[in-house]
């Protein structure tokens, strides 16, 4: 069985995703971060953005896990915790510019499919039910008002002790669903088969058995 769950950065998709693989004892892929990592190690090794060679190369060499604990997933790059590294404004933004990439997708796409051959999957990402796993049994589309995502972001990194402003957080958000709406290689949108739920007055666990409802 797989799993398909989209949407915007900030819908709730990570949380959503890591519940229900619990709940359904599947694997779980988080699609975002393996774009996060390759954003972060292109910050690492100073590879620009224009450099398309580069950015490929490091999406195919990636030596990454997904480790489950009772915090979550823990997520290693070359034996390093970066768990807390990928999740930095910084990183997001570079991570929704590498998506834009046709080139690295598709270096990405047979590694994400490649999660599915263990059995049940949950998925979370931008294009899961689009491109990577377009016959998914179930799929789900989640989002919530730019308001609402920039308050739980911004709730999320106060946590940290990280200073934000709430203004150019929803402006971030804005411009980032703009950039993952209008690229040319698998652009964010719902799967036309996938059932669409706005989260903007829902919490976590409401949403969890909406899905869950679906699924039985």
């Amino acid at each position: 069985m797989i799993v398909t769950i989209d949407g915007p950065s900030g819908a709730g998709k990570g949380t959503i995703s890591q519940l229900l693989s619990a709940e359904l004892n599947a694997t779980l892929l988080d699609s975002g971060a393996l774009y996060r990592l390759v954003a972060l190690a292109s910050i690492k090794h100073a590879i620009a953005i224009e450099s398309v060679e580069a950015l490929v190369e490091l999406a195919r060499q990636l030596d990454v896990t997904f480790i489950s604990t009772p915090k979550g997933v823990e997520v290693t790059l070359a034996g390093e915790d970066v768990t807390l590294a990928i999740r930095t404004e910084q990183v997001g933004m570079q991570a929704s510019r590498v998506a834009a990439i046709a080139e690295v997708r598709e270096a990405l796409l047979q590694r994400q499919r490649d999660f599915a051959a263990t059995g049940a999957l949950v998925a979370d990402g931008r294009d899961m039910g689009t491109t990577v796993f377009p016959d998914a049994d179930y799929k789900f589309f989640l989002t919530a008002s730019a308001e609402a995502r920039a308050e739980r972001r911004y709730k999320q990194l106060a946590e940290r002790g990280e200073s934000v402003d709430m203004n150019a957080l929803i402006a971030d958000i804005r411009d980032r669903d703009e950039r993952d709406q209008s690229r040319a290689s698998s652009p964010l949108k719902p799967a036309d088969d996938a059932v669409r739920i706005d989260s903007t007055d829902l919490g976590i666990d409401e949403v969890l058995q909406v899905i869950l409802k679906h699924i039985n």
